[in-house]
């Protein structure tokens, strides 16, 4: 495999958005150490499920959009590199294979190191399972859920749920109430994130007959529902702070919230969909960079 082969495999394994997937462990490895019951290997396993995980779920959106034509020319986000020729469906549908078959073996070592009960086993192996299927079929199959407006609430219960809630838990063996605050602050953030790109293609998934919740509620609409979950998004981490009496290290996510305004007003008045191309990357950094200040002031 060659220097350029490699490159667009990378291309198409979307390296930016992987950050925003290892943000949600460490939120929920940061709240295992301010529980006292951090572990190191549980988290680098949970980092490496993750990874192919959402891996896998990039090459599964590229293959589901070509084989539905709704990829073409005319999008306003990067050609994919299966647009451009540079690699077939054929060989993205067997990387796919590969990449369940390795979220698996990963999958299952995390859940073999870390289940203290029979309970953990089977429950953990049934969402790991769910995980898989969920990550193919937004795009792929006869009834994909990214065609019907449920990648949203999709993103939420997987980068904020289950993914904060799941890697705490495989660490603590505990589930307290008050944790699924910043488990929904953690999603929200990354759904922010998708509407963000929903807004930015709505006319050509208009076009192609994929219903994302931008396509059925309107770009204004969506506008301002992109307000609301920045808004709950630091309203939960908030209240995470207040409820469990926090130093002020706790608070220390605030300093993002003046960025996070100025991001929501510009995505407010910004109504050509072209224009939301560089707000896309800016919005995915202030996730990750709320995310890890969220984080730190947790450890320290």
């Amino acid at each position: 495999m060659n220097k350029s082969t490699i490159a667009i495999w990378l291309k198409t394994a979307r390296p930016k958005t992987l950050p925003l997937a290892l943000a949600s462990i460490l939120v929920g490895s940061a709240l295992a150490y301010g529980n006292g019951s951090f572990n190191g290997i549980t988290t680098l396993l949970a980092f490496l499920t993750t990874i192919l995980l959402q891996i896998l779920s990039n090459f599964a959106n590229d293959y589901g959009d070509h084989v539905k034509g709704s990829d073409t020319q005319e999008r306003i986000g990067p050609l994919r590199a299966i647009q451009q020729g540079e690699i077939s469906a054929e060989q993205l549908k067997k990387a796919i294979y590969v990449l369940i078959g390795l979220s698996l073996l990963s999958g299952l070592s995390l859940i073999f190191y870390a289940y203290q009960s029979w309970q953990d086993l089977i429950a953990f192996s049934l969402l790991g399972v769910l995980a898989i299927v969920c990550a193919i079929t937004y795009t792929v199959g006869k009834k994909p859920y990214g065609y019907i407006g449920l990648g949203d609430i999709s993103v939420l219960i997987f980068f904020g749920f289950l993914a904060v809630l799941g890697t705490f838990y495989l660490q603590a063996h505990t589930l307290p109430l008050i944790i699924f605050l910043p488990a929904c602050s953690c999603g929200l953030l990354s759904v922010a994130v998708l509407n963000i790109n929903n807004l930015r293609d709505i006319n050509q998934d208009k076009l192609v007959g994929k219903n994302t919740l931008i396509v059925r509620i309107g770009s204004q609409n969506g506008r301002i529902y992109h307000l609301i979950l920045l808004s709950l998004a630091v309203i939960f981490y908030l209240l995470f702070a207040i409820f469990t009496h926090q130093s002020w290290q706790g608070f220390l996510f605030l300093i993002t919230t003046p960025l996070l305004i100025k991001h929501a007003i510009k995505i407010y008045y910004h109504q050509d969909p072209s224009e939301l191309r560089p707000l896309l990357g800016q919005m995915a950094g202030l996730a990750l960079i709320t995310n890890l200040v969220f984080s730190l002031g947790i450890i320290m």
